[in-house]
C-alpha cells in the first residue's frame, strides 16, 4: 500500500442521473448513501488507496452503522458535491462525516455519518487499519485520536 499526501478538504463531483431519480424527478432518498459510498471510495483513491488493492491484502471496509438526514432535494441533471471527512479513527474502524450539496448554490441536501468497519476479505473480523493507510487519513484530517469507544 502506499500514501500520498491530500488536503483537508474533499469532495466528490457527480451528477444525477435518470435513474437516480423517481417518477418526479427528484433524487430517491436511498441514493444519496450511494453517492456518499462513491465519495468514500474515492477519498480512499486520493490517499493512494484502491479498494481492488486493499481487498488483495486482505482488508475491506464495511457499514457498520449510518445515519442521514435530508434537507433539500436533488433533480435530475443537477451537479452535486460530495463531501467524505474522517472524524473519528479508532484501531479497525473510521466515522466519516458526509454531505452533499449541489455544485451550483451549495445548498446542502443531505448529511450523515457513517461509521466504516475494517475486516479480513474472508472471514469478515475486525483487523486493525494497516498503520499506513491509518497515517494517511490522520494526516488529512486530524482524527489521529483514538475514541474510547471502539468497535
Amino acid at each position: 500500500m502506499r500514501a500520498q499526501n491530500g488536503d483537508q478538504s474533499f469532495a466528490h463531483r457527480c451528477r444525477v442521473y435518470y435513474e437516480d431519480t423517481d417518477a418526479g424527478g427528484i433524487v430517491y432518498y436511498v441514493n444519496y448513501l450511494k453517492f456518499m459510498e462513491r465519495a468514500r471510495t474515492e477519498r480512499l483513491r486520493e490517499l493512494g488507496f484502491a479498494q481492488s488493492q486493499l481487498a488483495g491484502e486482505d482488508l475491506l471496509f464495511v457499514v457498520h452503522s449510518s445515519e442521514a438526514r435530508y434537507h433539500a432535494p436533488a433533480r435530475l441533471d443537477d451537479e452535486l458535491l460530495v463531501s467524505a471527512e474522517v472524524i473519528e479513527l479508532n484501531r479497525a474502524s473510521l466515522r466519516f462525516k458526509q454531505q452533499v450539496r449541489r455544485a451550483t448554490d451549495a445548498t446542502l441536501l443531505c448529511e450523515g455519518q457513517f461509521l466504516v468497519a475494517c475486516v479480513r476479505t474472508n472471514s469478515l473480523k475486525p483487523r486493525a487499519i494497516p498503520e499506513t493507510l491509518r497515517a494517511a487519513f490522520a494526516a488529512v484530517s486530524g482524527a489521529g485520536k483514538q475514541s474510547k469507544q471502539e468497535i
